[in-house]
């Protein structure tokens, strides 16, 4: 029990030293989960994001899946601020906007993506260069004539994961 007692001490204390993340002209890359195409709302993505001050940053992803009758394109930009810093996360609000292309049997069809976020990275004590994301949001999509309303809920492993430099 004790043992208990005195990990628990250490993980705390560990945990209130933090430092202040600052990520200004920092580039960072990784991937998202983000990019909807059609039916396929989350291509993976290879992303970069780069922080032009300490509140302001900018992020590109493309997601590619290709195949003989199926495939699917993505490219999204991102735009963060910054809204609320804490140590060791960040608290932002964002939008985006993309071209994105999807063939399903052989018919093609392309269009844009629109989307508003609000949202959170974090980094564990000792990894401060690996930023870990979850956003929330509402987004549209427009493939030739069809248009479609979404929520966004994205989790870590969705949201995206990023290494910094």
């Amino acid at each position: 029990m004790k043992y208990i007692v005195l990990f628990s001490i250490l993980m705390a204390t560990s945990l209130s030293f933090g430092a202040d993340k600052s990520l200004e002209h920092r580039l960072g890359v990784g991937y998202s989960n983000q990019v909807g195409v059609g039916d396929v709302v989350g291509l993976p993505s290879i992303m970069a994001k780069y922080y032009t001050s300490k509140d302001l940053a900018f992020s590109g992803a493309v997601g590619i899946s290709t195949g003989e009758t199926n495939s699917a394109f993505g490219l999204l930009f991102k735009i963060y601020r910054v809204i609320f810093p804490e140590d060791s996360m960040l608290f932002y609000m964002g939008g985006g906007a993309g071209l994105v292309s999807n063939k399903v049997a052989g018919d093609n069809s392309s269009g844009f993506e629109l989307m508003g976020v609000v949202g959170s990275e974090f980094f564990f004590p000792g990894l401060e260069n690996l930023g870990f994301m979850f956003e929330a949001g509402i987004g549209v999509i427009s493939l030739s004539s069809d248009v479609s309303f979404r929520t966004i809920g994205q989790s870590p492993i969705n949201a995206g994961m990023v290494f910094y430099f």
